[in-house]
C-alpha cells in the first residue's frame, strides 16, 4: 500500500471514530435539552460538526502540500504527552 493510500485510510478510520464518539456523547442529553429535535438528528449534528472541525484542521495543515503524522494527530486533538507520563 502506498504511503498516500495508507494516510487516507488512517484519516478515514479516525474520522469515523470521531463521528461515533461525538454522536454517542450527545445522545443522553439531547432528549432532555431539546425535546423537539429527535435524538437521531442531534447525534448526526454532533457527529458532523466534530468531523467538520477535524477536516478543516487537516485541510489547513495540508496547505503547504505536505501532511505529516504529527499534523494529523494535532488535527484530531491527540496529545502524546499523556502517553509519555504513563511510560515514565
Amino acid at each position: 500500500m502506498s504511503p498516500t493510500v495508507a494516510k487516507i485510510a488512517e484519516i478515514s478510520r479516525r474520522i469515523v471514530a470521531t463521528f461515533v464518539v461525538s454522536a454517542l456523547g450527545i445522545i443522553g442529553g439531547a432528549a432532555i435539552l431539546v425535546p423537539d429535535v429527535s435524538v437521531f438528528q442531534s447525534a448526526l449534528l454532533a457527529g458532523f460538526a466534530s468531523c467538520a472541525q477535524v477536516v478543516e484542521r487537516i485541510a489547513r495543515a495540508s496547505l503547504d502540500g505536505n501532511l505529516t503524522a504529527e499534523e494529523i494527530d494535532d488535527a484530531f486533538g491527540f496529545d502524546d504527552s499523556d502517553t509519555e507520563d504513563d511510560q515514565a
